[in-house]
């Protein structure tokens, strides 16, 4: 009844293989290893060490390239290869008796500057602070020093500005130090730097100083109040043979020994004058008409002002500073040249 129906066999389907699920998922980084609780603080142990490490450095660095104050024994110390003092006789001197009772009673408030000693191993060299190194041992104490590596030149520099700013050496003393650190065979840049001194300053330094035998100025001493004029004078009378030959049997007296220095400076200088003084005739009197006073508009005398034929001079009262009559000086130069120009007009 029914036809039967050929049916034609299908092929198979081949099956689809699905990508490997490794590709068609995202790679996962691989985890990181926890560490151990030990070994986590062990690590943490090492850095903080080299923290410290590094900080202690730092602070090594720190304090090698600081300057530091320390104690060191006086009797280890030896003064500055350059002199720069004209007397070391502390027994006359007032201000030094005043510094060992400070120290004696408040301690060193400043410590002094020292080198390594170029050529003693162990010991030191003053660049400044010889009073307060002689103090300290006289007192049997260590002296509070700061040690800095020093060539020559850096030495006197800095003993040189140290004595400028504390105005601790007097005019001739300043001198003394000038020629000393010449004849060391310093230039004389490094010797004005050393004393902050002009060309024109160091030249008037060393004619003075020059003018004085080295025995007489170390006889006086440093006569911390007498300034450059009244030195300018001394040495102008001592330019003099008989001058100098005179001197030296005043500063032998024991009366003059036992005087402070502004004393002795004094006795010399009096002396030079009454023998340069010319003995007076009644010719050579001076007519009263021919000298005039000056003075202030306080009726005070301030000079004398003295206009013969022989002289024209100014005397200047005792009374009248020292600064002023330097001042006076250099503008002598100017008002003359104004005077000339007035009268040619």
């Amino acid at each position: 009844m029914f036809g039967t129906v050929d049916t034609v066999p299908q092929p198979e389907p081949k099956p689809v293989n699905p990508a490997p699920l490794e590709d068609s998922l995202p790679s996962e980084q691989p985890k990181q290893r926890t560490a151990s609780g030990a070994i986590k603080a062990m690590g943490l142990s090492l850095g903080g060490i080299s923290r410290e490490l590094e900080d202690a450095r730092k602070i090594r660095e720190s304090l090698e390239g600081a300057e530091r104050v320390i104690e060191i024994d006086p009797q280890l110390i030896e003064y500055s290869f350059v002199e720069d003092r004209l007397s070391h006789d502390f027994g006359l001197d007032e201000t030094f008796r005043e510094l060992v009772e400070s120290i004696k009673l408040n301690g060193q408030q400043v410590p002094i500057l020292v080198r390594p000693h170029p050529e003693r191993r162990g010991y030191y060299q003053t660049a400044y602070g010889h009073r307060r190194l002689r103090a300290a041992a006289e007192l049997k104490l260590p002296v509070q020093a700061i040690v800095r590596e020093l060539s020559d030149a850096q030495l006197v520099v800095a003993q040189g500005k140290e004595n400028a700013e504390r105005r601790d050496l007097s005019f001739i003393e300043r001198a003394f130090f000038a020629r000393n650190l010449i004849d060391r065979g310093f230039s004389r840049s490094v010797v004005q730097d050393a004393l902050a001194l002009h060309k024109a300053e160091m030249t008037r330094y060393l004619q003075v100083v020059d003018a004085i035998p080295k025995p007489i100025l170390q006889a006086i001493g440093p006569a911390p109040k007498i300034g450059r004029p009244r030195w300018v004078r001394l040495a102008d009378m001592l330019r003099k043979p008989e001058g100098r030959e005179a001197v030296q049997g005043v500063v032998q007296q024991d009366h003059f020994r036992l005087q402070g220095s502004d004393g002795r400076f004094e006795a010399v200088f009096e002396h030079l004058l009454n023998l340069n003084k010319p003995a007076v005739t009644a010719a050579a009197k001076v007519d009263p008409a021919d000298a005039r006073e000056i003075r202030d508009s306080n009726g005070d005398f301030i000079a004398k002002l003295l206009n013969t034929k022989k002289e024209r001079s100014i005397s200047f009262a005792d009374t009248v500073p020292e600064a002023f009559v330097e001042y006076v000086a250099g503008e002598l130069n100017g008002l003359l040249q104004r005077y000339r120009s007035e009268r040619k007009a």
